[in-house]
């Protein structure tokens, strides 16, 4: 049997090939043991909600450098700040994530409004949702027969800004929202909030 030549370069090049991929892994292994100290969402929060201590958590994770973190350092910068955008459990908070404005701006009131289930879409509220209050008729605009009186051309309503949203009672059904509204309707819809006659609707979202 004819033996085999052996090739002095291609054992080097070989063994050349075999280090580099050896020194490859150790440099990526070193890397990604670098983990940074960094807040992550412990809870889902929506946006304009006021964020808690309860809602954010320490993790250590081994990032990109390009990737923008809240270092854990800073966690109590962030607790009261309102979420700038729905925040969800599980993610990693970035400092564009949050605001330090508040959703009640100069020249408004905030109002709380109860309203039943009858009273407001089945879709779920949120801070910073646009809405209206429209004015519907009450018990002193009936007429005979129990029917209500057609009311004197369009309803009466005010636009409003969710600020927050409560929980709903367990026997009624009934939520209070917060809303923000101009000072000028603030005591005016107070006062209709006292009677019942009103219903929440969504504004018209902008484009459509």
């Amino acid at each position: 049997m004819r033996q085999r030549r052996r090739r002095p370069g291609l054992i080097a090049l070989s063994v050349a090939l075999i280090a580099a991929g050896g020194l490859s892994g150790a440099l990526l292994f070193t890397a990604s043991g670098q983990r940074s100290a960094v807040l992550v969402v412990a809870r889902d929060v929506p946006v304009g909600a006021a964020i808690t201590d309860a809602d954010l958590a320490p993790a250590s994770l081994a990032l990109d450098p390009a990737v923008k973190a809240v270092p854990v350092a800073k966690k109590k910068t962030m607790v009261g700040q309102r979420a700038a955008v729905a925040l969800t459990a599980g993610a990693l908070l970035s400092p564009g994530q949050v605001t330090s404005v508040s959703l009640v701006k100069a020249g408004e009131q905030l109002v709380g409004v109860a309203l039943k289930p009858s009273q407001l879409p089945a879709s779920r509220l949120a801070p910073g949702q646009k809405v209206v209050i429209v004015s519907t008729p009450d018990a002193a605009g009936q007429v005979a027969g129990g029917k209500p009186a057609e009311p004197a051309g369009a309803p009466k309503t005010v636009a409003a800004t969710v600020v927050a949203v409560g929980v709903a009672a367990p026997a009624t059904g009934v939520v209070v929202v917060d809303v923000a509204v101009p000072a000028t309707d603030g005591a005016a819809l107070a006062a209709r909030v006292a009677t019942g006659a009103i219903a929440l609707i969504l504004a018209p979202q902008e484009g459509s």
